[in-house]
């Protein structure tokens, strides 16, 4: 194998002066044991409305097809996804993380600086979750922007979606729907707000992240998550 270790930096756009996917975050170490593929995601999840171009994003776009090619590759053996993101869109957020969850191939997934609002699906996405000390969590009810029509059809379909994101977390972490659905509706944290921020123990405390740690600690897991797989694959012949 030429290349150990891939890293494709998911904000990208494709625009003039900024490189194309492939082109920069690459990583090759001569000695790595397996061959992973690193996938960081960034500033605010973008979905079917474009952000201001001023705007760290990633693109939902992108990242689903890395995804699929990941997926597909043979030779990439596991993925290891940064997170540091504000939050953003919830279905561009939520596809990204079916798409990580229902992968084949080992997945752990990074925290570093935050991992806000809809990148907390993100995050537990993975099967195994990593958050540093410092970084932090924001649990907040789901927004909408734009018109929104007065009436209880609405508040109904506000709740359909935050019920969506809270099965989601539930079935990929430690945390409850019920500890989960506190949290989120939870006063007196954020200023003129609901919610909670939650720092890198309380993360892991709450049942939310599988463990403090940083990139070595990650990777280290994401090895030994490759290792259990080949051995499983060896030992039913397939």
């Amino acid at each position: 194998m030429d290349k150990l270790y891939t890293s494709v930096n998911a904000d990208n756009d494709g625009s003039e002066g900024e490189g194309k996917s492939g082109d920069i975050g690459i990583v090759e170490p001569q000695n790595a044991p397996h061959k992973i593929h690193c996938l960081t995601i960034i500033g605010q999840i973008e979905g079917h409305m474009m952000l201001p171009p001023q705007n760290k994003s990633t693109k939902y776009e992108h990242v689903i097809p890395q995804l699929v090619n990941i997926e597909e590759d043979k030779t990439i053996e596991g993925l290891l996804v940064i997170l540091n993101t504000v939050g953003g869109d919830v279905e561009a957020g939520l596809a990204i993380a079916e798409m990580i969850s229902s992968m084949s191939k080992p997945t752990v997934s990074l925290v570093l600086g935050g991992g806000h609002s809809i990148g907390v699906p993100l995050a537990v996405a993975a099967n195994y979750s990593f958050i540093v000390p410092s970084a932090t969590m924001t649990i907040h009810p789901i927004r909408m922007s734009g018109v929104v029509i007065g009436t209880s059809q609405t508040y109904d379909y506000f709740n359909r979606v935050q019920e969506r994101v809270i099965a989601f977390i539930s079935e990929h972490s430690r945390i409850s729907a019920e500890a989960f659905t506190e949290l989120v509706h939870k006063t007196g944290v954020i200023a003129n707000d609901v919610g909670t921020i939650l720092f890198g123990e309380e993360a892991v405390t709450n049942g939310i992240i599988d463990e403090v740690g940083g990139v070595s600690k990650a990777t280290e897991k994401l090895y030994s998550l490759i290792s259990e797989r080949t051995n499983i694959t060896k030992a039913t012949g397939e």
